[in-house]
C-alpha cells in the first residue's frame, strides 16, 4: 500500500522558514512533488524532483526560495522554504507519481494528506 506522509508544516512569521518533509513508502517512484491550495483558490505546483536524476523544477512564484530535495535512502523527499510570505499560507501535499517525464507540473498518482502552512503578517 503506498503511502505519502507530510510533516514540518506549522505557524511562522513572514519571512521565516519552514521544512516540509514527505516520507514515502510501498513502491518506489520516479517524480516526487509539492503543491499547495489556499482557501478558495485551486492546488498548485510548487516543485517537483526526479527520484533518480535529482533534478528539480520550481514554480515561477518560488524560484530562489524554495528548495526540493530528497534522501533516496530515507525514501523521503523535503521542501525548504524560506522568506515565507503570508499569502503562502495553504494546505501543502505532497505527491508521487511512477512515471518519468520533464513535466513534474502533472500526472500524479499518489497523494499524501497534507499539512497547514500558515504564514502570519
Amino acid at each position: 500500500q503506498v503511502q505519502l506522509v507530510e510533516s514540518g508544516g506549522g505557524l511562522v512569521q513572514a519571512g521565516g522558514s519552514l521544512r516540509l518533509s514527505c516520507a514515502a513508502s510501498g513502491r518506489t517512484f520516479s517524480v516526487m512533488g509539492w503543491f499547495r491550495q489556499a482557501p478558495g483558490k485551486e492546488r498548485e505546483f510548487v516543485a517537483g524532483i526526479g527520484w533518480s536524476s535529482g533534478s528539480a523544477n520550481y514554480a515561477d512564484s518560488v524560484k530562489g526560495r524554495f528548495t526540493i530535495s530528497r534522501d533516496n535512502a530515507k525514501n523521503t523527499v523535503y521542501l525548504q522554504m524560506n522568506s515565507l510570505k503570508p499569502e503562502e499560507t495553504a494546505v501543502y501535499y505532497c505527491a508521487a507519481r511512477g512515471r518519468w517525464y520533464s513535466d513534474y507540473s502533472r500526472g500524479y498518482d499518489y497523494w499524501g494528506q497534507g499539512t497547514q502552512v500558515t504564514v502570519s503578517s
